[in-house]
């Protein structure tokens, strides 16, 4: 059974309800499926080929690694779009094998070590709202600064990603408790307790400044038009007290997930339990926090090394 490219179209419709309906997957996952997607259906419209093949996929990737713009990890996740695409067309029975089947490429994907800020940065970082606000003059600086700070001590008390943030609403969250509930990737549901005292009284006076915005939504927090925040608009926040702080200028608000998990490690939490709380499907993707875990390096070395006990 042969695939045109003239019946993509409509398989791709198909796909995109399928990752909607079936998987539950968020509008910024299938977004970014069908962003790998539609460059692939560009490319074989501008090349002229009217059949979706083996060779002329696999002509694809070959000319992308060639040309070296993109990084490993980056055609890698291609590969894997393309992958789920036609295993899909199998499954349906649209396709009888996978034109991408059998293509065996290794990616090298590097092993990047998480960027993080130092528990002197991260102190200099939740101070910063407190050292803008005494130069605030007007109510309505004073309550968006109240919100900044709540957002900025939610981000690193509980190691969210900012995307998870703006999905939090009213009801996700139980201050008598202090738990949160959390939905992350794949709509994956987490219930995180928020154990600072400090941070569920910010909270407090951000939901007593909440009202003044005229809500026109049930999200925790809003912006001006009493909207949902944007992810945008977190990036936009962060940078703010960045450089207020004067902390790392690369830094992003995914630096404080990072250094949440690295802490935890290096106060001694476990492996498994920092996993849970950060909502990674697999312990691989949390271990390589023990990379960046340098205390615990300095208690083995310190305690196990034989060259501390050899006498030269």
């Amino acid at each position: 059974m042969k695939l045109s490219t003239n019946d993509l179209s409509r398989y791709l419709r198909q796909y995109e309800i399928y990752l909607s309906v079936e998987r539950n997957l968020s509008h910024k996952s299938i977004k970014a499926y069908f962003s790998d997607l539609g460059i692939l259906v560009k490319w074989l419209d501008s090349n002229d080929i009217i059949e979706v093949t083996r060779e002329n996929l696999r002509m694809y990737l070959e000319q992308l690694t060639s040309e070296q713009t993109l990084k490993d990890s980056t055609i890698k996740r291609k590969y894997i779009c393309f992958k789920a695409f036609f295993n899909y067309l199998v499954q349906n029975g649209d396709l009888v094998e996978s034109p991408i089947y059998g293509y065996g490429k290794k990616f090298k994907t590097a092993r990047r070590i998480p960027k993080t800020l130092s528990v002197n940065e991260i102190e200099k970082l939740l101070n910063a709202p407190q050292e803008d606000m005494k130069q605030l003059r007007t109510i309505f600086r004073k309550r968006i600064n109240l919100r900044n700070s709540a957002i900025i001590e939610l981000l690193y008390v509980i190691g969210i990603r900012i995307g998870e943030l703006v999905n939090i609403d009213l009801e996700h969250i139980d201050l008598e408790e202090r738990t949160v509930l959390i939905f992350g990737k794949g709509r994956k549901e987490r219930l995180l307790y928020i154990s600072s005292e400090e941070v569920i009284q910010k909270i407090k006076s951000w939901l007593e400044a909440r009202e003044h915005f005229q809500p026109q939504s049930s999200a925790l927090f809003l912006n001006k038009y009493g909207h949902r925040l944007s992810i945008y608009s977190i990036e936009d926040i962060f940078s703010k007290y960045r450089d207020i702080s004067k902390v790392s200028k690369n830094s992003t608000p995914h630096y404080l997930r990072h250094s949440f998990a690295t802490h935890l490690l290096n106060n001694g939490a476990d492996l498994r339990s920092v996993q849970e709380i950060l909502g990674h499907t697999n312990v691989s993707t949390t271990q390589i926090y023990t990379e960046v875990s340098v205390e615990r390096k300095k208690d083995v070395l310190s305690r196990f090394n034989p060259r501390n006990n050899l006498k030269v």
